[in-house]
């Protein structure tokens, strides 16, 4: 007798536990699952891209270089001795602010064409300690993608760049002419009697190096300045990766 009431009540056990399973799964699936390091690799990467992109918006528009005092692209170093000298070339400050200008259009143009290659690098990047990125500081990502990926970036960028400067951009003058046409005033003053005597040095610097790392530069900085803003701000988590793992921070 005991033995049957034994078998009717794990009968009647396994049959509510049978009817409960869907509800127990159910709720398995609502709960939030602890994070993984993929997902948080994923969510940092969705970041990136996202940062990129308007990162690349920001800077292409016009004067998104040259009116940014953070990121705008003056003469290359070696050239401000141009600059010292100016009042020995005639027109020499028309002359510059010619060029300045130009070398920030070229930028802005460039950088409209920057997005795809930075997101081809971070789809391709391993981001192995996930976590320790996250927990980082602000721009933790964004120096991670910069450490492991501007090499490449900078071999895929320059041709853009170099592309740019050769474009009549500004009243039908490329910044390469533009450039062309203030060195060679001030390399006529540095080799004359009188240039010589002040020990004036001619400018040969080429533009394409200098203008990609100052634009790649530039795009960094605000890339990290969107990573700030989706580690911050709940709001700028566009889509669930990013509000799933961004959303540790907020605990």
């Amino acid at each position: 007798m005991n033995r049957k009431i034994s078998i009717i009540l794990i009968s009647i056990l396994f049959a509510s536990c049978a009817e409960l399973q869907p509800f127990i799964d159910q709720y398995a699936l609502t709960q939030p699952q602890p994070l993984t390091n993929s997902d948080v690799s994923h969510g940092l990467k969705e970041a990136l891209k996202i940062g990129s992109q308007n990162a690349s918006n920001i800077l292409s528009k016009q004067n998104g270089f040259y009116k940014d005092e953070l990121v705008k692209i003056l003469l290359p170093p070696e050239a401000q001795t141009i600059s010292k000298n100016i009042k020995l070339i005639p027109g020499g400050n028309e002359l510059v602010e010619k060029v300045v200008l130009r070398l920030n259009r070229a930028a802005e143009d460039a950088v409209s064409q920057a997005a795809p290659i930075f997101v081809s690098a971070i789809t391709e990047m391993t981001i192995a300690d996930a976590f320790g990125i996250l927990k980082g500081e602000d721009n933790a990502a964004t120096v991670y993608l910069q450490n492991k990926t501007y090499n490449k970036l900078q071999d895929l960028f320059m041709p853009k760049v170099k592309a740019s400067l050769d474009k009549k951009l500004v009243a039908n003058l490329s910044t390469n002419e533009s450039w062309h046409i203030l060195t060679q005033n001030y390399n006529t003053v540095a080799g004359s009697f009188a240039g010589k005597l002040a020990n004036l040095e001619t400018v040969n610097t080429q533009l394409d190096q200098y203008v990609t790392n100052k634009a790649l530069s530039a795009l960094f900085l605000k890339v990290a300045e969107e990573e700030k803003l989706i580690r911050k701000d709940p709001l700028k988590r566009v889509n669930d990766i990013l509000k799933r793992v961004f959303g540790e921070l907020d605990k």
